[in-house]
């Protein structure tokens, strides 16, 4: 965060959280109070109100028996002392919200004996790394929303550009900044205790030890980057210290996992690039191979029929794999489906697996 409170960078992605109660943090958020310039947004009451339902749910309260129940809850205590403000730098917003564990509790309520408490605290704990945030934007929000995980790690290089706004979510305030950094702005408003760390270089020679073991070892890779020598390297890397990787191609729903948790000897993308040499050689040996290694790594016989002639068009009429909204989305939530029943231990094994509507819609319409 900028070291001026009242002005941002867009560089910032982490949120200000200020202890209400706190006499060390009261002249900041005295001052950040009483600036005019920044919007204030206080839905204390309604919050507590969802916090005192949840804890009894059997009991159906009309507005002024939860107005009476919210307040006996705070009793003498002054609303705006309890719980948290967090202030949003790049939104010049500070917002009331309960502390972590009640706002966790709250926000993840719809979750619950779909996802079991015993679950979401077995989530709770886990580190997930994204390399890659068009397709990866989609599954960070949605493991964001779900809480499917205790921390993220954001790993892209790349800045927002126009063309990336069919299916990157994102306004057009954000052309120019970092996608990381969109990522984590949204994953921030969304759920501000989640941990997010981002590699704003992508992931390289230099931090890729870092990016897979930094602040302890990942549980889980996605994979979803352009750069061919990014999608081995890390791999390699995974592999080497027994993480599981999950892609998806945004092409016929499909899901590529490879659980190198349960088998370490197995080979990188399914052995389909084992005919290029061995996989420790694989980059310095075949970078003047791109367009053939494309072809083994999507397994081309099996791409929808756009995707097989967009392939050929790249580099004549268009310049990069296109990738539709809606493949996006159903990615995203794909992906986080996967990443909990692995994260929770569930007997997943390596593959491609394909959710392909448009096979689906022939098949239940006879054809």
């Amino acid at each position: 965060m900028s070291e001026n409170l009242f002005t941002s960078s867009s560089e910032d992605y982490k949120p200000l959280i200020i202890n209400s109660s706190s006499e060390k943090s009261n002249s900041t958020l005295q001052k950040l109070q009483k600036n005019p310039s920044i919007t204030i947004f206080d839905e204390i009451n309604s919050q507590v109100g969802d916090l005192i339902k949840l804890r009894n749910p059997q009991h159906k309260y009309n507005s002024v028996e939860i107005n009476e129940a919210i307040a006996d809850f705070f009793g003498s205590q002054s609303p705006s002392s309890f719980g948290n403000w967090v202030y949003y730098p790049w939104r010049h917003c500070l917002v009331h919200l309960l502390a972590e564990e009640e706002f966790i509790t709250v926000r993840t309520i719809r979750n619950k004996y779909v996802i079991t408490e015993e679950e979401q605290k077995k989530l709770a704990s886990k580190k997930i790394g994204i390399i890659g945030l068009s397709v990866g934007q989609s599954v960070a929000l949605t493991l964001a929303l779900e809480r499917g995980c205790g921390e993220l790690r954001l790993a892209d290089f790349d800045t927002l550009e126009l063309s990336n706004l069919n299916r990157v979510r994102a306004g057009v305030h954000n052309l120019g900044i970092k996608k990381s950094v969109v990522a984590a702005r949204e994953i921030a408003e969304i759920d501000p205790y989640l941990n997010v760390v981002l590699y704003n270089e992508g992931v390289h020679d230099d931090n890729i030890h870092d990016f897979f073991t930094q602040g302890g070892k990942l549980d889980l890779l996605i994979e979803e980057c352009d750069s061919l020598e990014v999608k081995i390297r890390s791999r390699i890397k995974a592999k080497e210290l027994g993480i599981p990787v999950l892609m998806d191609t945004s092409d016929r729903g499909m899901i590529d996992i490879e659980r190198f948790d349960l088998e370490p000897e197995r080979p990188i993308l399914h052995g389909l690039l084992q005919r290029f040499g061995e996989e420790s050689d694989l980059v310095a040996k075949n970078l003047n191979k791109n367009s053939e290694i494309l072809m083994a790594l999507l397994d081309f016989n099996k791409l929808s029929d756009g995707a097989q002639q967009s392939i050929v068009e790249i580099g004549k009429t268009i310049t990069s794999w296109p990738q539709l909204a809606s493949s996006v989305i159903l990615g995203g939530g794909a992906c986080g489906y996967y990443s909990r029943m692995i994260l929770l231990g569930q007997e997943i094994r390596s593959d491609r697996y394909y959710v392909d509507l448009e096979k689906i819609a022939k098949f239940n319409h006879g054809s």
